[in-house]
């Protein structure tokens, strides 16, 4: 037998086997109104009246403070206030985590995303009282405050969301047994297709400070996540008395999926790193036998599951879908041929504990108990920068990456007995990470973990082949040059360094390409007064993205141009190189190119807005659809190497709408009581009716942030609402 992990999940055939239309068409109520798939008792332990246990207060910009009794009754404040700012958005989320949006309000359309919700579902179900009691208490909350606020307001919601949801409906948002992403990536190696890229604008930003770098001997902590603005950063503040007592940001539809922030203790914040999870294998189909491969000298089944799902067609009547999903001990089948079946083997697939690890995390108190939170290993991705009271700073690649007992390939491997695949993890003491290093600082802007401090370089020659190799791409650069100093920051002074403007790539690249522009009009002769005055606007802007800074805007559509033109390995005259981390790329590939991409930029700029003279403010914009917010904002694309990075797409007079990029920021230093600042762009609601939609808009284009209400004294000084939650739909606080 193979050791754990991971488990392959096993499910209930009353779930998976393929019912009759007849059957599907008298259940599709009940699955509609979120009766489990599987064919368990309903977890209702939790005791009634959750709502007169929580307390909500607003404060400024209608922030959350969810000041409860117990964590159930808290997870019914959480799921009330995600209702109030988002409404069918949340139980949307869950619909489709559990298989049944075709079903509800998406239609044919969508049932083939449903396959996947109904095993994580059903896996939900099987391990759901494998939980602690009190993740099971949030999640039971959860449920019964999302229930009740269809109850009692069904008027404002569509006629599929029904007030049925259950405990296992909530867990099943934080499980995944298919790995769709890893059958498509199969597919591509199948048809020798490179790999996708990663989109460099997803991602996020980080900073730990230690004592030795603050004015004020605490440690500081920034938290800078820059998605889409539709990403469902919720910004809340959840307190149980001696239990749990956190700030940070909760993604929408659930109380675990994503969080960051900090308690009274400690803190953190996630920065994306896609690190290689998955292994492919290739098993040996049995002679003359399709439902079973060569192992370990024996057969091993194929287990093969039909999933049905329903979904609703056009005329309102009842439609079904099947899918036969075949799984093996080893991990889910990805692709078959007659004598070889392909598989994909991969830790995140059997996890059930994410919301454990989330809870746990929030109540540690120090940096003992944070590592003890995260060795669970149910957060399988993502960097995590972290800072405490105590002064300790530590950032981690976090990675459930597995111990390869062969060499590294993107291609399967040949697997004829246990010996050949993976069966542990790289050890969570063996990833890369630093703590508390020289320079007292880390820093993570999704390059690989190496350079996260460069006095303190992390050796690549001592992690597997299968870990990334090194890379410092421009915005990593613009990081390390903000932060790799010896100035002891206020924090009102690290918020300011944070909004720091500075588009990298021109710094590199700048003083060449005008240089090339100047050397060929001085062969040619002449040059018109246009010409002229750009390239001197050009020579004295300050190579900020800031919303004052002129030329700023022509050197963009410059840049964009030239790239159309060359060959991205050959853009910069000198590569990037581990040699010279902080100073390449640098300098232009191909100067003809660069000169006939000015003429370009000109032009484009002409037809854009009239004349290339404006300033980055001027044709950057944040103005979100139904809405009359239009307001100039500072900021670029990562790729230009922007730490303020806003991603912008053209809008029908010519300007750019922001979309993407900074979005939610918090920074915090450990003070006795946390002191912090925060702004989300796009407010705690993206309901235009709402008041709370972009209602931070003007307060993020003019670089400032907000003071975090922290301490019941603060909250109460700042209290603007307060409420008990599901009493009455007067007087609640209802956006």
């Amino acid at each position: 037998m193979l050791p754990s992990p991971p488990a392959t999940p096993s499910f209930p055939s009353s779930v998976l086997r393929r019912r009759t239309r007849a059957a599907c068409v008298a259940g599709a109520a009940l699955l509609l109104a979120g009766a489990p798939l599987t064919g368990q008792a309903t977890d209702r332990s939790t005791p009634a009246n959750l709502s007169a246990r929580v307390e909500i207060v607003r404060t400024a910009y209608g922030v959350p403070h969810i000041l409860a009794d117990d964590l159930a009754a808290m997870g019914y404040g959480l799921a009330w206030v995600m209702m109030e700012d988002y409404r069918e958005q949340v139980p949307e989320a869950l619909l489709r985590a559990n298989g049944r949006w075709a079903l509800a309000g998406g239609g044919a359309s969508a049932v083939g995303g449903d396959f996947a919700g109904r095993l994580d579902h059903a896996f939900a179900g099987e391990t759901y009282h494998l939980l602690p009691r009190d993740v099971r208490d949030v999640y039971a909350g959860f449920a019964e405050g999302l229930n009740d606020f269809i109850r009692l307001h069904a008027d404002s919601l569509p006629g599929w969301a029904h007030p049925e949801f259950t405990p296992q409906d909530v867990a099943a948002r934080d499980i995944s047994v298919w790995d769709q992403g890893a059958v498509a990536d199969f597919e591509r190696l199948r048809r020798r297709e490179p790999p996708l890229e990663p989109d460099l604008e997803d991602g996020s930003n980080a900073w730990a400070l230690a004592p030795e770098r603050s004015a004020s001997g605490n440690a500081l902590l920034l938290r800078n996540p820059h998605l889409s603005w539709t990403a469902g950063y919720y910004e809340t503040h959840v307190v149980v008395p001696g239990v749990i007592d956190f700030y940070g940001d909760f993604r929408l539809g659930g109380p675990f999926t994503t969080i960051g922030g900090f308690n009274r203790r400690l803190g953190w914040a996630t920065t994306n790193n896609g690190p290689d999870l998955e292994e492919f294998y290739a098993l040996l189909r049995a002679p003359e036998d399709p439902d079973a491969y060569l192992f370990d000298g024996g057969r091993v089944a194929i287990d093969r599951r039909t999933v049905t799902a329903e979904y609703v067609r056009s005329d309102g009547s009842i439609g079904t879908a099947s899918r036969e999903m075949s799984f093996t001990p080893l991990g889910p089948v990805v692709y078959e041929v007659e004598d070889t079946v392909y598989i994909v083997r991969a830790h995140s697939l059997s996890q059930y504990r994410v919301g454990e690890q989330w809870l746990r995390m929030m109540q540690a108190d120090d940096f003992d108990e944070w590592t003890a939170a995260m060795k669970i290993r149910a957060k399988v991705s993502s960097n995590l920068t972290y800072a405490d009271a105590d002064g300790v700073i530590h950032l981690i690649w976090n990675a459930a990456a597995p111990d390869l007992p062969h060499p590294h390939s993107d291609g399967p491997a040949l697997a004829t007995e246990t010996e050949d695949v993976w069966t542990e993890l790289v050890r969570y003491e063996d990833l890369p990470q630093i703590t508390s290093p020289p320079g007292g600082y880390v820093q993570n802007a999704n390059d690989p973990p190496y350079h996260t401090n460069l006095r303190a370089v992390l050796p690549r020659d001592d992690y597997p082949e299968s870990f990334p190799e090194p890379a410092l791409r421009f915005r990593s650069q613009n990081s390390l040059e903000l932060i790799d100093t010896d100035h002891r920051l206020t924090l009102d002074e690290f918020v300011e360094l944070k909004h720091a403007m500075g588009m990298t790539i021109a710094d590199r690249m700048k003083d060449d390409m005008i240089a090339i522009l100047e050397d060929r009009i001085g062969e040619q002769g002449m040059v018109s007064a246009d010409t002229y005055n750009a390239i001197e606007t050009l020579k004295s802007w300050d190579n900020t993205a800031s919303r004052d800074s002129r030329g700023s805007s022509l050197f963009e559509l410059w840049v964009d141009e030239y790239f159309d033109l060359v060959a991205d390995s050959l853009r910069y005259d000198v590569g990037w190189s581990e040699e010279e981390p902080m100073t390449t790329p640098r300098g232009v590939g191909d100067e003809q190119a660069a000169v006939e991409a000015f003429g370009r930029a000109m032009d484009e700029a002409s037809d854009r807005w009239g004349t290339w003279d404006v300033t980055w403010g001027e044709v950057h914009r944040i103005r979100p659809d139904s809405s009359d917010i239009d307001l100039p904002v500072g900021g670029c694309a990562s790729a230009l190497g922007c730490f303020r990075v806003v991603g912008f797409t053209d809008d029908d007079d010519g300007k750019y709408a922001g979309y993407r990029g900074d979005g939610w920021v918090v920074a915090v230093e450990f003070a006795d009581v946390p002191i912090a600042r925060s702004v989300l762009l796009y407010g705690n609601s993206n309901r235009p009716a709402s008041e709370r939609y972009y209602d931070q808009a003007e307060m993020f284009s003019e670089n400032r942030m907000k003071p975090v209400a922290f301490t019941r004294e603060d909250i109460e000084r700042g209290a603007v609402t307060r409420y008990r939650p599901g009493v009455t739909s007067s007087g609640s606080g209802t956006r």
